[in-house]
């Protein structure tokens, strides 16, 4: 049965600043305080989003989330009208009303871990919300996450959307930012690989913390009834995570059989590729493409995003294409390679470059900014239509961020408490465009 892979973005929500709140990613720490431009962010993702649907890709959308996320402030003790809780929360504990302010929701590679109804047991497709727990400013997302996924996802003939794991540091997840899937390029069954940097309760070694458990990931493989045979669990290299791939999408990305990966992504790289070619057992024949240390740094491969990219197969079925961030092609080093890789006419054929620095500058890439779900046909039809990118959709969603979004926004921009009111009159817009229903935000109940 034929199958495709369909990538649901996140849309850049009104408060999108860089608040450095994300220990372990470079790129956020290094921009704390710099003013964000949210109107260019969301658009800029929007530009992708339609890019790709106009190449013939199946795109959708997901919403952002309510912020500033006043339920968090409420729970630490502060009262009062929204407007008084805002102001008093910004007075009295500033970090905690930068973390209630947080667009991080963008990034829907931490969404969810999904798996397609060929490797699951009831043939459905499965989503699991991550519950992030590692970072207080995400730790707050699970819950809308999960609301949004069964407003997209709402047959249940077809989609089983689970709530998330316990929010202890035992089952730490951080969503399909460290799951990958191997397969054929038909709706076969496939590998799918959890990859994990801490086990059980064992303290970090390093000086970021590490966020994903192996725990984490056989409770899910458990829960979405994949087989143990074609189910593997991969512990990330100690040095990657300090380096800043804080996910494993920072130095590795797969798709249909090919995995494209620096040589540091795993622990044991000899190792995990032998796993993934038993575990394939004879479906398909798994396609390693390796980016040794002395080709990219593992500082380069942070620096440039260059696996946090998406990686699709061409429309003129010959080979892989990978949709990277404009910052591949200007960092020397990694262009370099990139040029080496396309020359030796291997699987990856065409890189192609998209502007998302307000994003990369969060320490996002374009794999960060979508969640991928492979569907079949049936399944495709049985997704709530409101959320395919269409013509009409994007027309309508550049319109609503033209008409609702700062252009530039300071540190100090989000201590006005009229950022309530603006937020929430874009929020709520936006339920009148996307198919949310009318009290889907917190602030609308």
């Amino acid at each position: 049965m034929p199958a495709i892979e369909a990538n649901f973005d996140g849309l850049v929500g009104p408060t999108h600043n860089f608040g450095g709140l994300s220990d372990g990613n470079v790129a956020s720490l290094a921009n704390r305080d710099a003013v964000s431009r949210p109107r260019d962010a969301a658009l800029y993702g929007l530009a992708k989003m339609k890019a790709l649907a106009d190449l013939g890709y199946a795109q959708g959308v997901l919403p952002p989330h309510e912020r500033p996320f006043l339920a968090l402030l409420r729970a630490a003790g502060f009262s009062g009208s929204d407007r008084a809780v805002w102001e008093r929360a910004w007075r009295a504990e500033p970090q905690l009303a930068r973390n209630a302010s947080a667009a991080a929701a963008m990034w829907t590679a931490n969404a969810a871990t999904v798996s397609p109804g060929a490797d699951t047991a009831d043939g459905k497709v499965h989503f699991t919300p991550a519950n992030l727990s590692t970072m207080l400013h995400r730790s707050i997302e699970p819950w809308t996450t999960q609301r949004a996924l069964k407003a997209v996802f709402a047959d249940p003939s077809a989609f089983v959307v689970h709530p998330p794991l316990p929010s202890h540091a035992l089952f730490s997840d951080e969503g399909a930012a460290n799951h990958m899937r191997l397969s054929a390029t038909d709706a076969a069954p496939g590998v799918e690989v959890f990859v994990w940097g801490r086990e059980g309760m064992a303290p970090a070694i390093g000086k970021y913390p590490v966020r994903q458990t192996r725990e984490a990931g056989a409770a899910i493989a458990r829960r979405h009834g994949l087989d143990p045979a074609r189910t593997l669990f991969i512990k990330q290299h100690p040095a990657a995570i300090e380096a800043g791939a804080f996910h494993n999408d920072v130095v590795a990305v797969a798709n249909g059989p090919v995995l494209f990966c620096h040589e540091r992504a795993f622990d044991d790289l000899d190792g995990a590729m032998a796993a993934i070619a038993a575990a394939a057992q004879g479906r398909f024949e798994p396609v390693f493409v390796i980016a040794r240390q002395s080709q990219i740094s593992l500082a380069d491969a942070v620096a440039s995003y260059l696996f946090n990219s998406q990686l699709l197969p061409r429309r003129d079925d010959a080979g892989w294409m990978l949709v990277a961030p404009n910052e591949v092609r200007d960092h020397p080093r990694v262009s370099a390679y990139v040029d080496e890789l396309l020359a030796q006419a291997g699987p990856i054929r065409e890189v192609r470059t998209f502007d998302l620095r307000q994003s990369m500058r969060n320490g996002g890439g374009p794999a960060c900014l979508r969640l991928r779900v492979e569907l079949t046909a049936d399944q495709q039809d049985k997704v709530t239509p409101g959320f395919w990118l269409t013509p009409d959709l994007y027309a309508a969603l550049g319109d609503w961020v033209r008409t609702h979004y700062r252009e530039e926004l300071a540190p100090d921009d989000l201590r006005d408490p009229d950022i309530l009111d603006e937020t929430r009159r874009a929020l709520d817009a936006l339920t009148q465009i996307l198919p949310l229903g009318p009290r889907f935000y917190d602030f609308q109940r």
